[in-house]
């Protein structure tokens, strides 16, 4: 057996590295469409943070979905995961309108998941 420690050094490395699907592509094409979540409208099923893992989380406080990432899962992956919401509380829209929904959203009152809607 070979104990040479510089054999690791000469080792010849792989041509190519090729995306196995399970990671998230970063640097790749720039979306046309940014991903949002009406946390206004979302009942907390999760099916798109169990879909979509790299793009969608559950936000703690509220229990509603949030998107995390814009680029963490590809634009199939992030379709499916809209397609599975019960209550189509998320959509595509463009990158310059998340700011104004941002603050439309932190002005609408959430109430927490399991709590009586407020009168």
């Amino acid at each position: 057996m070979n104990k040479n420690p510089f054999l690791a050094f000469e080792a010849k490395a792989l041509d190519e590295n090729r995306p196995n699907g399970r990671e998230p592509l970063l640097g790749g094409k720039l979306r046309s469409k940014a991903v949002w979540v009406d946390e206004s409208l979302c009942i907390g099923c999760t099916y798109c943070s169990c879909v979509a893992t790299n793009t969608f989380a559950m936000e703690k406080d509220n229990g509603r979905a949030r998107a995390i990432r814009q680029d963490g899962d590809s634009s199939e992956l992030i379709q499916e995961a809209i397609d599975t919401c019960p209550v189509n509380c998320i959509e595509w829209v463009r990158f310059e309108e998340l700011e104004n929904l941002r603050l439309k959203l932190e002005s609408t009152p959430i109430r927490p998941l399991g709590l009586p809607p407020l009168r």
